[in-house]
């Protein structure tokens, strides 16, 4: 269940068994990874990649709960989140090197991953609180870029969504198919499933192909 009312008070926190709280942790997983990898290729100390993983891994889902009015917020219900992103990011400081090859591979890799599951999530829990299709979409991008912005700010880099790379579009795409695929009928955990699977893909393929979007210029 998304929420529950309980004595007029919003709870907010996923079923611990549904698939929906697995996409959950997916994300936050994938979230604290990118930030700590980020965090410690700008030789940040422990706190400070710390810190970095839980803003780019709450960041986006905490501003959607307060524009929808959810309380109390997710992670202030379940400590799951806040220990898990925890564990990640610690583990992820012991064992990446800053210095590797990989970190660019790395981190596009775990911000796809949070990029497909975050957007589900937003879209669905949007959804639920009875927002029209747009205002979905809009809510399931905010619950992805609002962190990743926080995190490339704090580490002194350009967002990643200020640039030109196939990355919103993405997210907006998966949505599209998501609310078509429910029209259609279809399950929720295939059309969950199709929807992240989407956004994954087109991202990867951004990556690899090195899509993007031209800039506008007025050519005099």
């Amino acid at each position: 269940m998304l929420t529950i009312a309980l004595d007029a008070e919003l709870i907010t926190t996923f079923d611990p068994r549904s698939l929906l709280y697995l996409f959950d942790m997916i994300g936050i997983v994938a979230c604290s990874i990118s930030g700590t990898i980020l965090a410690k290729h700008k030789n940040f100390d422990v706190f400070g990649c710390l810190l970095v993983s839980i803003v780019t891994a709450i960041g986006g889902g905490t501003v959607r709960d307060v524009i929808l009015d959810r309380h109390p917020l997710f992670w202030m219900v379940d400590m799951s989140y806040l220990t898990v992103i925890t564990i990640s990011s610690l583990v992820m400081q012991i064992f990446f090197h800053p210095n590797s090859i990989r970190v660019d591979k790395f981190l596009k890799l775990s911000d796809t991953i949070g990029l497909s599951a975050f957007t589900l999530i937003g879209i669905k829990v949007a959804d639920s609180m009875g927002a029209n299709v747009p205002v979905a979409l809009l809510l399931g991008v905010i619950t992805i870029i609002v962190g990743g912005i926080i995190r490339d700010m704090i580490c002194n880099e350009i967002p990643l969504v200020l640039q030109q790379e196939i990355y919103i579009s993405a997210a907006l795409t998966g949505g599209i198919l998501y609310f078509a695929l429910r029209n259609l009928g279809l399950s929720a955990w295939i059309t969950d499933i199709a929807t992240m699977s989407t956004i994954f893909t087109l991202r990867m393929l951004a990556i690899r192909f090195d899509w993007q979007f031209p800039t506008l210029q007025w050519r005099y």
